[in-house]
């Protein structure tokens, strides 16, 4: 079977990786006052370096900075956002994991000026990632899908005396998206993954009843989240492949939602126009493959099979087994194997090593290349 040469690749991961202590130590520092901001963008810098190395190492085709610079995977960027603002509203988020419940606390937000980017987001720190990364590793940008901007406090969160009507926000937001992705493909971006839990988390009743709770409409939010990517993909730069990971929530190896993609998946499969699905697989919670039967030709599904919320290496056997069932639901050459979300989608992590890490990028190279060659 011929090799990828464009994104997503047979071997390939989500994005973000564990933090080392030294870089930890420097945001601690930076927090309190000791570390000045050329500091802190030093220890940055030596920090992406490293493990940059380690996914070169690792025999990865493309590389992230870890997403080293920013506190949570998704919130940096969305309060980066021009008429997005940071509230003093306090949310709690609750998740779970399998001996014990956790949860945590975050900022709430308010749209509450016409939504707008002026300036591609994160672009100095994708600058530096190709500026460093080898020549044979596509540099891939991570950023939270334009779903992400809305799941967080619904309609609520949208103030009527700037968006009297929803449908204009939200063709702010694909409009906004839309220059984000035209900007960083001009800085030379050529792999993009919009990361979206949303999409995950409408399969999860328990979510859809939220969702109601909040005046929203459960039933459909899912098409209307994938109408507003899609205005934000149309007319996209030639040579950029777009991605989406969908995952059921990240923290300290704990989830917030479950069950299969059967509601979503033929809107999402069928309708949403990007090159790749990256899906959360790695256990029971995201039910079988039956699913991907709506995956339609020229897609790339990257089956997450290897979870990062455990140190336990997965069996090789296994693995290959998950592959082929898979497999009959969508063919062999539309698939690909990744660690199924990021290793550290906040700054604290999961809870694993990073020779553990390095052990999962690594099984799951080894297992490409021996399923696709």
């Amino acid at each position: 079977m011929p090799a990828r040469t464009t994104p997503p690749f047979r071997a390939d991961h989500v994005g973000s990786l564990l933090r080392p202590p030294a870089l930890l130590e420097a945001r601690a520092a930076h927090a309190d006052g000791r570390l000045d901001d050329a500091g802190l963008r030093a220890a940055e810098d030596e920090a992406v370096a490293d493990v940059v190395r380690l996914q070169a190492d690792a025999g990865l085709q493309t590389v992230t900075d870890g997403e080293f610079r920013r506190t949570s995977w998704h919130m940096d960027f969305i309060y980066a956002i021009e008429g997005v603002r940071r509230t003093e509203e306090q949310l709690e988020v609750r998740m779970r994991n399998a001996s014990e419940d956790r949860s945590f606390t975050s900022a709430g937000l308010l749209v509450d000026a016409p939504v707008r980017i002026g300036e591609p987001i994160f672009a100095d720190a994708f600058a530096h990632l190709r500026s460093v990364a080898p020549p044979q590793m596509t540099p891939k940008l991570t950023i939270p899908s334009p779903s992400m901007v809305h799941y967080r406090g619904g309609t609520a969160a949208i103030d009527p005396d700037v968006y009297a009507d929803e449908d204009a926000f939200f063709d702010d937001l694909a409009a906004a998206y839309s220059q984000q992705v035209r900007m960083i493909a001009e800085q030379g971006c050529t792999y993009l993954q919009l990361d979206d839990t949303s999409l995950a988390y409408l399969n999860d009743p328990a979510q859809r009843e939220a969702v109601t709770a909040k005046g929203g409409d459960a039933d459909h939010q899912h098409e209307r989240y994938i109408r507003t990517i899609n205005q934000a993909l149309a007319g996209r730069p030639e040579g950029l492949a777009v991605t989406t990971h969908l995952c059921r929530g990240n923290y300290r190896s704990s989830w917030a939602a479950s069950g299969s993609y059967d509601f979503v998946a033929e809107a999402l499969f069928g309708g949403l126009d990007v090159d790749g699905f990256f899906l959360e697989y790695d256990d029971e919670r995201s039910g079988g493959f039956e699913p991907l039967r709506f995956v339609p030709p020229g897609k790339q599904v990257v089956l997450g099979l290897v979870t990062t919320k455990s140190p336990v290496l997965e069996s090789k056997d296994d693995l290959k087994r998950r592959i082929d069932e898979a497999a009959e639901h969508v063919p062999l050459e539309q698939l690909s194997i990744s660690p199924q979300c990021g290793f550290s989608s906040t700054v604290e992590g999961n809870d694993l090593t990073q020779d553990d890490e390095v052990a999962k990028l690594r099984l799951v190279v080894e297992v490409a290349q021996e399923v696709w060659g």
